[in-house]
């Protein structure tokens, strides 16, 4: 992210309730320049995010906190760049773990243990502000949006990202439940996107309905892929319905579009066979 230093607390403008992003010291073809940190409010703070596990972070973290009160550490999903910084923090702070417990799926960060059950619509309340659950499956299974009420800033996580596309996991990532949650967003009153990678968003609902049409082009790329090639395996079908993306990334473009071919069986478009797909 150019202009910005990794542990470095930035202030985010056109906010009255204050919020910095910290960049995090991970970059990497799957984190861009490093996973976005915030840290909201004036007295009590709210902490979103604090990445992988990392000692230099953990002392920028707990630089920017300084004397004030951390209350809250806020999860959006538990990635391995997302949440595992989490634990020291809440050992030094004793800070309330917000948001939901691991899938036992592959990938996810097992430690990280809320002491409570956390849901769609709760709300913590900081005095100054207060701070929306917004459950939006779809990357995986635990993913939460937060919403700052009072500035209509949404943190996405890796729901919506700045520059890029979320890449979907199956079996616990789900394309069809993605794309609801993209279309629930769309009811809402937002000023802005505050992403886990990327920029800020200024034109929410702009940058929403760009990605659902990203995915509904994709899966259009999926079924004239299978008319073209017939019966056929993931291997050979990713090379048409992707032939856009650099050969590195293929392999998560495969994961991709097998949540398209799984959202595309269940609507009743395809079928699968032995590992072979094919038209209905």
């Amino acid at each position: 992210m150019e202009g910005f230093e990794p542990g470095v607390p930035t202030a985010i403008d056109g906010c009255k309730i204050p919020v910095k992003r910290i960049l995090g010291r991970n970059p990497g073809p799957m984190t861009g320049p490093g996973t976005n940190s915030y840290l909201i409010g004036q007295d009590r703070l709210c902490l979103l995010d604090p990445g992988p596990i990392d000692d230099v972070q953990f002392e920028s973290f707990m630089s920017a906190i300084g004397n004030r009160k951390l209350e809250y550490l806020l999860l959006t999903h538990t990635h391995g760049d997302h949440s595992p910084g989490a634990a020291r923090i809440h050992e030094a702070t004793d800070a309330t773990l917000v948001g939901i417990s691991a899938p036992d799926v592959a990938g996810q960060d097992q430690s990280f243990q809320p002491q409570q059950k956390w849901q769609h619509g709760d709300e913590v309340d900081c005095g100054e502000y207060k701070i929306r659950l917004i459950h939006t499956p779809g990357h995986v299974s635990n993913h939460l949006c937060f919403l700052l009420v009072e500035e209509a800033l949404l943190f996405t996580g890796d729901h919506v990202l700045q520059g890029t596309t979320s890449v979907i996991l199956p079996p616990d990532g789900d394309m069809s439940a993605y794309l609801d949650s993209l279309a629930y967003l769309q009811t809402l009153r937002l000023r802005y996107l505050a992403p886990g990678h990327g920029g800020i968003m200024d034109e929410p609902q702009l940058e929403i309905e760009k990605l659902i049409a990203h995915r509904l082009k994709r899966e259009a790329k999926v079924l004239a892929g299978l008319a073209e090639l017939g019966e056929c395996t993931v291997d050979e079908l990713v090379l048409i319905v992707y032939d856009d993306v650099a050969e590195h990334l293929i392999p998560w473009a495969k994961r991709t579009m097998l949540a398209h071919l799984i959202k595309l069986e269940r609507d009743d478009r395809i079928i699968e066979s032995k590992d072979r797909w094919r038209l209905l």
